[in-house]
This record gives structure tokens, sequence and C-alpha cells, in this order.
């Protein structure tokens, strides 16, 4: 701690960035009866924290590496804030990116003076063709987090909590990628501060330090979420692993609608649109309020940035209800005959509905996909399930289900009653001019395709449900094809809300 101290105090970040507020969320505070502080770094010039690492690691290069340049692989905020920094120090960046970067990203690498590279579907292979072009032109590899340079500058973010807030502190909630920043704060608040907790936040589907750390040392995860790109890394860095293992007090996981309520809340205190990554953090510190009713001091969480796509936005509002709790899916089951829909729409009584899909079915029973807005009031769901389920209606809570609320929601109605064999699936691929039709082209035209939704939220991957008629004897083969074809995807023949609404 005494080394990362001296270098955080020594650290040259203030020529580019600035120390940004820590500011009261007043509305969130008075809903969770607590004090609740935002340290805003979606207020630096690059609207993110990375500017200060990456600045910080350029300024102390010698005379000779930065005559040569430098070099990173990143698809978002790192890239810019090398980009800004090596133009304000005169040095030349190369900035290599996966082809799948939305263009918003790349223009704004080029805005401040950076080369872009255009490498790779993932960031893993835009990494390794950096680090090829590193070695080729004796350039210098900025890292993105595991890096003490990069880890000091970071740390004057924890620098700034405690000189602006002298008050009691609870706890610091920082996200977590790949563990630069929570390495740089934890060194320093616990240094001076030992009573004050830092709590690093994760991803649930991305949650490398977590696995590490309950590990002992680092891993390797298969595969992460993308949601929160800012954060998606399949391995903590091994010096980051080192300090976050030894100093912070643990490390809380969110899930996608926890972040979509968290960017809600601080618009709403704010009227910033903080991204997914920027928006973990209190997240994090949500569930820990939650957890634990009885507190001692403020809790604070960062702000990392702002760099959201605009096409995004109404990912985030429909799931920003579902993550406060707020909004309840269910499957209600009816009987088809005249009267029953009006019958239903009456015993919701005077709730407000989001959303309502119905389609007329052959058979005794029909299934309505709803929306229900909740109250404040705690069990307000439990009791909308127990007044339903009295009145005789089967219910399906749906509120948890991905595919429910990724792809079924939009595609009720349709069902093929002579169909047979059929299996679906749910697709991850990298969104890219071509995407969906290389996609096609991989799955092949051996399997019928009986289903299929695929819906742009202007993420860096696109997301598929497929359904495709596979018999029992061609199982082997259509695994090695999905083997071939190399697309993260879940079996979701099984789920409740596919059984509910689209099966045969």
């Amino acid at each position: 701690m005494n080394d990362y101290v001296r270098k955080i105090l020594d650290a040259r970040v203030y020529d580019v960035a600035v120390q940004t507020p820590l500011d009261p969320m007043a509305r969130l505070s008075k809903r969770l009866d607590a004090s609740v502080l935002l340290k805003r770094e979606d207020l630096q010039p690059v609207f993110s924290f990375k500017i200060r690492g990456a600045y910080n690691k350029i300024a102390r290069l010698s005379a000779e590496a930065r005559a040569a340049g430098v070099i990173c692989a990143s698809a978002g905020n790192h890239a810019q804030g090398v980009a800004l920094s090596a133009q304000r120090l005169g040095v030349k960046a190369i900035i290599v990116m996966p082809v799948t970067t939305p263009q918003i990203k790349v223009d704004a690498v080029r805005y401040w003076g950076g080369t872009v590279v255009l490498f790779g579907d993932t960031f893993d292979e835009a990494f390794e063709h950096a680090r090829g072009l590193e070695a080729e032109q004796g350039l210098t590899f900025v890292h993105p987090y595991d890096d003490p340079d990069v880890i000091a500058g970071q740390g004057t973010v924890g620098m700034e909590i405690l000189h602006q807030h002298a008050d009691p502190v609870e706890a610091i909630f920082v996200p977590i990628g790949g563990g630069g920043l929570a390495s740089g704060i934890a060194a320093y608040v616990k240094f001076l501060r030992p009573d004050i907790k830092v709590i690093g936040v994760e991803p649930v589907d991305a949650a490398s330090m977590k696995a590490a750390i309950a590990a002992g040392s680092r891993v390797i995860l298969d595969r992460v979420g993308l949601f929160a790109d800012g954060v998606a890394v399949r391995q903590a860095g091994a010096e980051t692993f080192r300090v976050c293992q030894a100093l912070l007090d643990d490390v809380l996981v969110a899930d996608t609608d926890e972040m979509c309520a968290a960017v809600k809340d601080i618009f709403e205190d704010t009227r910033v649109i903080a991204e997914p990554a920027g928006a973990l953090a209190l997240a994090g510190l949500k569930s820990y309020v939650a957890a634990n009713p009885v507190r001692t001091g403020a809790l604070i969480a960062i702000n990392t940035g702002a760099n959201m796509n605009f096409d995004r936005l109404r990912h985030v509002a429909e799931r920003a209800e579902i993550g406060e709790a707020r909004e309840v899916l269910l499957g209600v089951t009816i009987p088809e005959q005249q009267g029953s829909y009006r019958r239903f729409v009456q015993a919701l009584g005077n709730r407000t509905i989001t959303e309502f899909n119905y389609r007329y079915a052959a058979g005794a029973e029909a299934h309505v996909f709803v929306g229900l807005k909740l109250s404040d009031s705690v069990g307000e769901k439990a009791l909308v399930l127990t007044q339903l389920a009295a009145l005789g209606y089967p219910v399906l809570d749906i509120s948890a289900n991905e595919t429910a609320k990724l792809h079924v929601r939009y595609m009720v109605g349709g069902r093929a009653p002579a169909l047979r064999d059929e299996v679906i699936l749910r697709f991850e691929f990298p969104e890219r001019p071509g995407a969906l039709l290389k996609f096609l082209d991989g799955v092949g035209s051996e399997w019928n395709i009986t289903l299929f939704h695929y819906r742009n939220h202007g993420a860096d991957y696109g997301r598929v449900l497929v359904g495709l008629q596979v018999p029992a004897a061609e199982s082997d083969r259509f695994g090695e094809r999905l083997r071939e074809l190399g697309y993260a995807f879940e079996d979701e023949t099984d789920n409740p809300a596919y059984r509910m609404f689209l099966d045969r």
C-alpha cells in the first residue's frame, strides 16, 4: 500500500483530468433512507475515469518511448483516454478496436487524434493484434488496467473522495472490469481510512474478480455477458488481482435489470445518462442497502462513465422498471371463451398495465403475456400473484426469464400445431454489417428454421432466438455444427415462456 499511496500522490493526471464532484443523490437517498453520494467521473473530458490512468502512464514514459508512440486495444473508454492523453503530450497513438465497435466510439477516438485500426470481432482478437503491432513497431502498450502507473492514476479518484467527504463513510462501491480502479482506490483508502469498506461490483455474467478471489487464483471465464461492455473482462489482471484480493472487503454482483434501474436512478437525480458499467457501482450499493438495514455512514458509488449508445436507451427503459421491482411480467392462463378476456382485465383492478399481449387460440385455454406496474410497497408482487391464483387463474412469473424479456414478449400469438422435433436456441453473435447473414450461413440450410426473432439493441452483440427442426437421429451432427459455428448459445427448448406462448 505504501508504494501505491506514494505513486497516487505523485500521479500526473490533472494536466488533462478534472477533479469531479461528489454529488448527493437526494431522491435515491430518501427512497433508500440512506446517505447516497455519487462520484461523477462521467464529467471527465472523455466522459470516463479512464483518462486518469492513461495520462499518468503516458506522461511517465521516457523521451525515447514517447517518440516511438503508444498503442492500446479497447472498444471504448480506455481508447478515448489514450487518444486524448497522447494528443496532449504530442505522442503518436494507435488504437486497435474490434470491427464490431459502434461507430460513435470509433469517431470519438479519431476526434481525439488516435489512429484507429479495426481488427477482429472480439476484444481478445483486437488485443492480440495490438500486441503484435507493439512488437513490430517498437511501441509502448498502454494496458487498460494491469499496470502500476495506470492503477495509480485511477487511484486519484479515491484521494479526491477522502478530500471531499470528511464525515463518516461506511462504504465506497467501485465497478470492476479488470480491477484497475478498484485497486487504486482500495490502496489509497485502506491506507488512510481502513475503517471504510471498499466493495467491488461486477456484472453477474462477467464476475471474473469475484471468481478469482473465491478460487484463490486468477481464472478465465468461459464467456462474459456484454451488456456492461466497459467491464466485460474474462480474466482479472495479475497485479489488480493481487491488490484486490488483499484489500477489498467484498465483491458484489448485479444483473442487467439492476444496472438498468441504476441508470434510471442516476438520471432522476442528475439528469445524466450513465452507461451500464457507469451505473454498476450504484446497483451494487442498492443491493448492499437491502441486505444491511443498519448503517453508520455515507455510501458512495462511482459513476465511471457516460458513453452510452443512444440506441441502447430503449433496452434500458424496458428493463429499468423490472430492475427496480416496480414491474412484474406474468404469463396467465385464461379460459378461451366469450367474456373471459374482459373478466381477466377486471381482475387486475386499477393497477397500471404496462404490456398486454394476447391472441385467440383454438382450444379451451388461452395465454396472456401481461406486464403490471407495482408501487413501492413491499410484497405487492406476491399480493398480485395470490389474488390472481385465488380467482382461479394459473400464473407464471416470468420477470426473471431472459428469453421472455428479450424475445417472447414480441412474438406472442404464433403457434404451429403440426410441428415436430423443434429445438429452440438463444444465440449471441458479434454485431457488424452482414453479421445476421453470416450467422444464417453458419447454421446452414440442412435444418428447417421454424422460429426466428432478432432485435438490434444498439450493442456490440446481436441476440437471436431461433427454432429449428432437428430429428433425434440428427442431434449429434447438429451439435457438431453448433460447435463449428462458435457463437455462445443457450438451449431454451424447455423455457417455460416458450412453452406457454410459442410451443405447439
